[in-house]
């Protein structure tokens, strides 16, 4: 009795039953062995008793049978959900260990694609990370693609309803549920947003054709939570790198590249336009009177001014040329394929753009230019800039807001052929 106490309900029931079929075959075999001695109508009524205690037995035999094949499969399928659970959580200690190694948004998002397509094959995805002023997600990666999924290329985030909640959201217009702005199709999404270090940083999409796809399907979200917990962190690391890389070779005030980047860059160009046999102009860019204006307006004016004037460069050159910051006022542009003639015809309208900012700021804005080239004014990257900035000095002492070109080598740089002398 004191080890019956401590059964559940349920082995408790299952000890009666025994019992009581164990019973039941006692009292069958009992009246079978009685009625082979016994006679007349007492032989025959334990006769009957026993096959009414044999049928009973079998009877209640088919259907223990039954309940035992029941619970066999019961205990196939939780070893066939455990195993798929176990190969989800390698598949998603792999997708971990591989994101570790992801350099960039698209090696994430190729991770997060080879994921996706095991553990839920019959679904499409989109990754979709914030853009430097977080004012927009750009897709980062998608596949699946259907006639029902087919993911933008930039979403805004008061568009959408998960990142507006930071929580999970569905998608499911056959259903009649709250959509996004961005949802289009007759299909069903999942949105998660990637959340890391209490900040949005990407949104999570899975779409499937089927209406009912995700209806009552716990796996689903359960591996799409997962999914997007992995990702978060290694998206997380991946804009910490690419901010310290910005810091490491821009300026933090203009958002230029620093002087650093500028010489690395001029020695590349410049050995490549040795191969190609193209020009390759260097000019230096100094702001007029700049001390004056930090002093009568305030360093935070002579910052605006920086900064506008940064912009007025970038804005007119190509994507190809480097704009630096030198130091101080001084900038530095690197014109790759750009022989002296086009670079200072460049200079004269980079002169007036940044004239024009006068009246913007309230305070006369004038920069003077210096221009060097190789081939035409230096041999070599040592020497380009030093005469870019000789040619600076020269604007200078000439009045100031002017262009001024170095003067041009002569051929062999006119070194003096040697004589030949007679002797004896």
């Amino acid at each position: 009795m004191q080890h019956e106490s401590i059964l559940s309900p349920k082995e408790r029931t299952a000890s009666a039953r025994r019992f009581t079929l164990h019973l039941v075959q006692a009292v069958c075999t009992a009246c079978a062995l009685t009625a082979m001695f016994a006679q007349g109508e007492t032989a025959r009524a334990l006769a009957t008793v026993a096959a009414a205690c044999s049928l009973f037995t079998l009877f209640v035999g088919v259907l223990m049978g039954r309940r035992a094949v029941a619970e066999l499969d019961d205990h196939i399928r939780l070893v066939d959900e455990a195993r798929n659970a176990h190969s989800q959580v390698e598949e998603l200690f792999a997708m971990t260990d591989m994101l570790q190694a992801a350099e960039d948004y698209d090696d994430a998002g190729a991770v997060l694609m080879a994921t996706a397509l095991r553990l839920l094959p019959e679904f499409g995805g989109a990754l979709y990370v914030f853009n430097n002023s977080r004012d927009r997600l750009d897709l980062a990666r998608s596949w699946g693609h259907s006639d029902s999924f087919q993911p933008a290329a930039s979403l805004l985030p008061g568009n959408c309803w998960a990142l507006k909640r930071g929580k999970a959201h569905v998608n499911a217009p056959a259903h009649g549920t709250l959509n996004c702005m961005h949802a289009v199709g007759s299909g069903t999404t999942i949105e998660k947003p990637m959340m890391a270090r209490g900040q949005v940083v990407g949104l999570l999409m899975l779409a499937s054709a089927a209406p009912d796809a995700v209806e009552g399907n716990t796996d689903i979200h359960r591996i799409a939570r997962a999914l997007a917990d992995s990702m978060s962190l290694a998206l997380s690391n991946i804009a910490l790198r690419e901010k310290l890389r910005t810091q490491s070779l821009r300026d933090p005030l203009t958002g230029l590249y620093n002087r650093r980047y500028m010489e690395d860059a001029l020695e590349r160009y410049i050995s490549l336009a040795e191969r190609t046999g193209t020009a390759t102009s260097v000019v230096m860019v100094d702001l007029d009177n700049f001390k004056r204006v930090n002093d009568e307006y305030g360093h935070a004016k002579g910052d605006a001014v920086l900064r506008d004037v940064a912009a007025q460069l970038v804005g007119a050159l190509r994507p190809s040329d480097v704009v630096a910051r030198y130091g101080g006022e001084e900038l530095v542009l690197i014109l790759p394929k750009c022989s002296l003639e086009n670079a200072a015809s460049k200079a004269e309208v980079l002169r007036k753009r940044i004239e024009s900012l006068s009246e913007a700021h309230g305070v006369a804005i004038s920069a003077s230019f210096g221009i060097a080239s190789v081939p035409e004014t230096a041999t070599k990257a040592a020497d380009v800039v030093p005469g870019a900035d000789c040619a600076l000095y020269a604007a200078k002492q000439g009045g100031k807001n002017r262009v001024v070109v170095a003067e041009r080598r002569g051929k062999r740089d006119e070194v003096p052929a040697p004589r030949l002398t007679v002797t004896g």
